[in-house]
């Protein structure tokens, strides 16, 4: 089911993200949640599931290329910006944005084919 993939595949980069900076946090893992609940738009329920099955699909990626392609063929620019969007969310939690936490969100902004302009605005919305 294409829909379920892409869900875990964006779920993924969330988590990847929530993940960069090697430190678990409650703000962070606050934003991972609700920011999975908000952009997929899945009931609360089924949160925790699929954040665990996409911690399980990051612990076994060998690039981000492997959800970006999926995300590539069926988003459109304005899904791939609110997922930048929230990908920078997930990092500005703690108050501090981490370098391995930009580099993942410029890898992602890079693979999704998403503009230098587009990352800058994402990440200014995140800000606010």
């Amino acid at each position: 089911d294409i829909e379920k993939d892409l869900r875990l595949a964006a779920a993924s980069l969330l988590v990847e993200v929530a993940r960069a900076d090697f430190k678990r946090n409650s703000e962070e893992e606050r934003a991972l949640v609700k920011h999975v609940e908000t952009f997929l738009d899945i009931p609360s329920e089924e949160v925790r599931s699929l954040i665990s099955n996409a911690s399980d699909q990051v612990d076994e990626a060998t690039s981000l290329y492997e959800f970006t392609s999926l995300i590539n063929e069926h988003y459109s620019s304005d899904q791939k910006f609110s997922l930048l969007c929230s990908m920078w969310h997930i990092a500005h939690a703690d108050g501090n944005i981490d370098r391995y936490e930009e580099h993942v969100i410029r890898r992602v902004a890079d693979l999704t084919h998403l503009s230098h302009s587009d990352y800058i605005k994402a990440k200014l919305s995140a800000r606010k």
